[in-house]
């Protein structure tokens, strides 16, 4: 099927305008389907990020503001998704030693035990909706790559 068959549109008004839009669309697809997958563990996309990005720093703690710096929605509120995951026990809070104005935060084992969890089930399913070789996810990579090394300043009006 073709993205003009998808979205039920004939034409697009320039080459540009069609990769936007197929960039989009396969962005929001590939969005339901990591959802989809999270969502059967209690997780939003959110607090799954938080969590992989605790687990990246492992042993280490992380403040609530290189969680904001590093999560991939900017305009998600990082402390309440804090809050959420310590809830349940995914994450402990406590008081910075070297400035007891920050709080760190850290991932717990029963955290890193749901991440290994939930990355055994993505890698069943990835096959499933990879319809790309390697050599084309190499190349895509590429692509995606330049576009982010370019958007400082260009895209934004």
């Amino acid at each position: 099927m073709t993205l003009e068959n998808e979205i039920n549109q004939r034409e697009f008004k320039s080459d540009y305008h069609k990769l936007v839009v197929s960039i989009l669309f396969t962005g929001n697809w590939m969005f339901q389907k990591q959802s989809n997958i999270i969502k059967k563990y209690g997780l939003t996309l959110q607090q799954y990020n938080i969590l992989r990005i605790l687990k990246g720093q492992y042993p280490e703690p992380a403040t609530i503001n290189l969680l904001i710096e590093r999560m991939l929605d900017k305009m998600s509120n990082a402390s309440r998704i804090v809050d959420r995951l310590e809830k349940k026990n995914y994450v402990s809070r406590f008081i910075c030693k070297k400035d007891r104005r920050t709080v760190d935060v850290l991932i717990t084992d029963k955290g890193l035990e749901l991440l290994n969890e939930i990355n055994k089930c993505e890698e069943k399913t990835e096959n499933k909706f990879t319809t790309l070789s390697k050599s084309e996810i190499k190349i895509l990579k590429t692509y995606t790559t330049a576009i982010i090394k370019k958007k400082e300043g260009k895209l934004e009006h």
